[in-house]
């Protein structure tokens, strides 16, 4: 899986899983601007680069605004001479319950997330199309955007509209041969760390243990670096057929998530529904098939 001669920009790369991708990235050859708000942090992950023989620099920015995108955009070209391969990772929380959620807490999320994949992506698919070669995008959805989470409207809608987006720029895109996917993963990060039901295995890995395979396999649990291979992968010439879709990752789980879809149909004899043609078919037709919301965990087998 060479990435050699490639150019990536890795968004919110400066920990967590957008240094994983970052490194791995390089480790395959990619030349990587490394992205992040704080100044310090971006510096120790380029170090951290180039000190195992990789190749970075750094852009401190924070995502959201065009100017920041085609800032990220101009540094890959001026330091490397092209672009080739841009990860929309960059992200924060702002958690709150709806009747809780002030409209600051809403919009940080929105522009980081959202309007920030959107503001990137444009600015790279310029670039790439003026280039003429092809290219990869690859943005950051979550499982909170496929299900839905409690305290999580914000975050629930900038990812979903991620995946959304992505569906759409692959069709956009195509002609280009610039291929558009989203990652959708699941690791130890500081955006995870706090939630209750995978606390113990977040301290089994700061105390360097391993995890049980309940964590890794049934809830995808592991390190960011479990989810980094995907990213080249999908930033690789091996993936240059993979475009429009949502993959999961983490711990030992690989995942290809369904597009929404029609899950139950039925039809009216040309006279179309009524609220009474409509209460008297939805026990029978629709209710079994009534989907879940939030992720479903299966609780850890007893010891």
């Amino acid at each position: 899986m060479d990435l050699s001669g490639k150019v990536a920009v890795v968004t919110g790369s400066g920990r967590g899983l957008g240094l994983a991708y970052a490194t791995e990235l390089a480790r395959r050859g990619a030349a990587v601007v490394v992205n992040d708000v704080d100044a310090d942090v971006a510096r120790a992950a380029v170090s951290t680069i180039t000190g195992a023989g990789g190749r970075a620099v750094a852009e401190v920015v924070a995502v959201g605004t065009g100017e920041a995108a085609q800032a990220l955009v101009d540094r890959a070209v001026t330091e490397f001479g092209r672009l080739d391969v841009l990860v929309n990772n960059a992200g924060i929380l702002r958690d709150a319950t709806l009747w809780k959620m002030t409209d600051e807490q809403f919009d940080a999320v929105i522009t980081t997330h959202l309007r920030g994949t959107f503001t990137c992506t444009r600015a790279a698919a310029v670039r790439l199309r003026e280039q003429g070669e092809g290219g990869r995008i690859i943005c950051v959805g979550s499982p909170t955007g496929q299900v839905g989470n409690f305290g999580q409207t914000n975050y629930a809608a900038a990812k979903a509209g991620i995946v959304g987006m992505v569906r759409t720029w692959a069709m956009e895109l195509a002609r280009a041969n610039i291929t558009v996917n989203a990652v959708i993963p699941v690791a130890a990060t500081a955006m995870t760390e706090t939630l209750p039901f995978v606390k113990p295995y977040v301290d089994a890995l700061r105390a360097g243990e391993p995890l049980p395979p309940h964590a890794r396999r049934e809830l995808s649990f592991g390190p960011p670096e479990d989810a980094a291979g995907l990213v080249a992968f999908l930033a690789s010439d091996a993936a240059a057929a993979v475009t429009g879709q949502a993959v999961g990752i983490g711990g030992d789980r690989l995942a290809l998530w369904s597009h929404p879809s029609e899950f139950v149909v039925e039809f009216a004899d040309g006279t179309g529904w009524s609220t009474d043609d409509i209460a008297a078919v939805w026990p029978e037709r629709f209710a079994p098939a009534q989907q879940t919301v939030g992720q479903q965990l299966e609780p850890p087998p007893a010891s």
